[in-house]
Formats: C-alpha cells, sequence, structure tokens
C-alpha cells in the first residue's frame, strides 16, 4: 500500500437540522460534541450545514456531503411530531422506501411500556430507511440510524452523546481507540465541573460518564478514551488526583 493511501485523512461532514437552530430559539451544542469525539476516532470534522425542517433541504445536503466525506452524520428531527421528517428526507435523498425496523418496534414497545403504550406517534421513532441498521441508545430507548456512511442522530446533545458513545472505535478509517475506567462513589453531577476540566486539560481524550444505583448508593464509572494509551494515562491519573483531592477515593478499573 503507497504511503499516500495509508496517510490519508478520514473526514466527516454534519448536517443540524432543525428550524429552532436557525431561528436562534436553541443553541446547537452538537458540533463541539460530534467534533470531540471524531477527533479522539482519528477522523475530522470537515464541514458543518444548518438546514431547515424541509425535505428538500435535507435531500440537498445529504447527497453533496456524503459525496465529498467519508462519513455523514445527522443530528435532529427523528423524534416522534409531524415535523420530524430527517428519516423520510434521508430515504429520499438515498431513493429507498422507509419501513418500521422490527428490532427499534421491539425496543421501543419494551421502552414504554411502563409508560403509556408504543402510541402512533411513538412507532414514528421506529421508522427507518430500508437497509438501515440501528444505533444504540441507552438514554431514551428510540434508537439511532446507520445506513451507508449515513449515521441518523437525535438532536438533544445528551442522547445524541449516547448514540456517539456506542460507535466509539467502529469507523472505518479511524485510528485504534484505547480506553481505561475509574470508578467512585460519588453523584455524577457532584464532579461535573472536575471531568469537563480535565478533558478540556487534556487533548485528544474523551471522558464517558456512567452513573449507577448500587447497594443503596449513588456512584459512577469515568471510561477515558483517546487513540495514545500514554494520553489514557495521563488522563486517568489526573482525574484521580482531582477526586482526591475532593476527598473521594477513586477506584482502577471501576465499580
Amino acid at each position: 500500500m503507497s504511503a499516500a493511501m495509508t496517510d490519508r485523512i478520514w473526514t466527516a461532514a454534519l448536517i443540524v437540522i432543525g428550524d429552532e437552530i436557525l431561528s436562534g430559539r436553541t443553541q446547537d451544542k452538537n458540533i463541539a460534541q460530534l467534533a470531540t469525539w471524531l477527533n479522539v476516532q482519528g477522523i475530522r470534522l470537515g464541514e458543518v450545514r444548518v438546514v431547515a425542517d424541509r425535505e428538500e433541504a435535507i435531500v440537498e445536503a445529504v447527497n453533496i456531503l456524503r459525496a465529498r466525506n467519508d462519513y455523514v452524520f445527522t443530528t435532529g428531527g427523528i423524534g416522534p411530531t409531524h415535523d420530524d421528517i430527517t428519516v423520510d428526507s434521508i430515504a429520499a435523498a438515498l431513493g429507498v422506501p422507509v419501513i418500521v425496523h422490527p428490532k427499534a418496534r421491539a425496543i421501543l414497545e419494551s421502552y414504554y411500556e411502563t409508560r403509556g403504550g408504543l402510541t402512533d406517534a411513538r412507532l414514528r421513532m421506529a421508522r427507518v430507511p430500508e437497509g438501515g441498521e440501528l444505533i444504540e441508545n441507552r438514554m431514551s430507548g428510540a434508537p439511532g440510524i446507520r445506513i451507508g456512511n449515513i449515521f441518523i442522530m437525535a438532536g438533544v446533545p445528551h442522547i445524541a452523546a449516547a448514540m456517539l458513545d456506542s460507535l466509539t472505535g467502529t469507523l472505518e478509517g479511524g485510528l485504534p481507540v484505547v480506553s481505561a475506567t475509574l470508578g467512585c462513589w460519588v453523584g455524577e453531577s457532584e464532579v461535573a465541573d472536575i471531568l469537563g476540566d480535565v478533558e478540556r486539560a487534556h487533548d485528544g481524550v474523551a471522558i464517558g460518564s456512567y452513573p449507577f444505583f448500587r447497594e443503596g448508593r449513588t456512584g459512577a464509572n469515568f471510561v477515558v478514551r483517546a487513540t495514545d494509551t500514554a494520553a489514557v494515562d495521563a488522563c486517568i491519573a489526573d482525574l484521580a488526583d482531582r477526586l482526591r483531592r475532593t476527598g473521594r477515593e477513586p477506584v482502577t478499573g471501576g465499580i
């Protein structure tokens, strides 16, 4: 294989979908979040486009950006309401029908079993362009979708983050991702500032936080990921030190 092929930079584009972003009612947080996550994967975010909730605008953006990037991510417009048209628009861009994905339907039936049941509106979130695969969503049940080199994700930042987390290390062209875990008996919200400070202090590193309630106590496991083992080790050491300075004892390897 030639040096040119092995050294080529893999790129991604993001399409932010939603009238509320363009009107200024909602400020987008997914651009920075995706850029940081892609950096950890060794993939460059090359361009971002913000489009309205209009099928022709989404179709145009998808077809232009997927042709000149290795990957295209979309955020927004996959909820249960009539103006959530992202799935239909991407299906139109690809020239495929929309189907109800059986596994997505089963996930939603289980999630809403104790939340009022699976209504017609909620069933909309099981619709995918034919040929699409599901992206796990541990936060709210409704999955994201991968079809070809397109990744269709939620607009709500913490739900998009959960979908990205399930994709970590799976994209071709990215560098291998290494990780390490630190556990602590602490409420996630109590150390949110520490987590943010540590992540910002270590370039190319992402920290995932996974709270739990066990043995009558609240705790969290923090997973540090990067493409460089030394960077992960340095970040873990820094996080452990800062937790100790607050009087908390971190547990190497997680709880």
